[in-house]
């Protein structure tokens, strides 16, 4: 048995993140209740083994499948010391909190200046036929489901994509959520449901470039995946200035 500074060591379950995958979207981090991983120099790291309890809930959560439980030598588990330290950052979150220059991309600070254009006084008309819009509060069985193109947007797009209504929405029933602030398992699971009991015409899922935003086509994947249902699924990635950047099919 090994020690590290008087404390015994044994090969034990442990996260591992592979850096080479890892795109610090942060997507890990609030899944994890010991407080075992952080973002630091743009990438998932483990602050210290003794918070890691090596039960993988936060193997899931990734976009990138960045993680992995493994067997290595590591200090156990504390639980005491975890629960201590998930407390601290409690305390420390109740103060203004300046994300450092290291985080998740899709949290940090960016102004974007444009310029005025000719056609800047256009009225368009909503082209949404449905209510309720959000991923958590639709129905499964909505009747605007039933053989429809399913849109599913991450909830930023329509902000940086300025005809997203006559572009995207129009003729498609829509669900919109984050997977950043949302559970992405919950998403898949009721995304599943919608497959199984819509008979869809087809799915599009509309992200931002951000990597955490690839929560979101990571949902739509493993929601066709369990339906069971094949069905391709169209990804189309949006800049944060506004354009499409890329479009593909898993």
């Amino acid at each position: 048995m090994n020690k590290v500074e008087g404390q015994d060591m044994a090969v034990r379950k442990i996260i591992k993140i592979d850096e080479e995958k890892c795109n610090g979207c942060g997507l890990c981090i609030p899944n994890c209740a010991e407080g075992a991983l952080a973002i630091v120099d743009g990438k998932a790291k483990i602050v210290k083994d003794i918070f890691c309890d090596g039960l993988g809930a936060c193997l899931g959560h990734c976009p990138q499948d960045a993680l992995e439980v493994i067997e290595r030598d590591a200090l156990d588990f504390d639980e005491v010391a975890a629960i201590e330290f998930v407390k601290s950052k409690g305390e420390e979150l109740k103060a203004p909190v300046h994300p450092p220059a290291g985080g998740c991309p899709g949290s940090r600070m960016k102004q974007i200046t444009r310029k005025e254009t000719h056609d800047s006084n256009v009225k368009l008309t909503s082209k949404l036929s449905q209510w309720p819009v959000q991923l958590m509060l639709v129905p499964v069985n909505a009747p605007y489901f039933k053989g429809a193109d399913l849109l599913i947007t991450a909830d930023c797009v329509p902000f940086a994509y300025a005809n997203y209504h006559n572009d995207f929405l129009k003729d498609k029933a829509v669900v919109v959520g984050c997977p950043k602030l949302d559970d992405s398992n919950y998403y898949a699971e009721k995304l599943s449901e919608i497959i199984k009991e819509n008979d869809l015409e087809s799915i599009t899922v509309l992200r931002m470039e951000v990597p955490c935003c690839g929560g979101m086509a990571f949902a739509a994947k493993s929601a066709r995946d369990k339906s069971g249902i094949e069905i391709p699924v169209k990804v189309i990635t949006i800049s944060l200035e506004g354009e499409v950047l890329k479009r593909e099919y898993l």
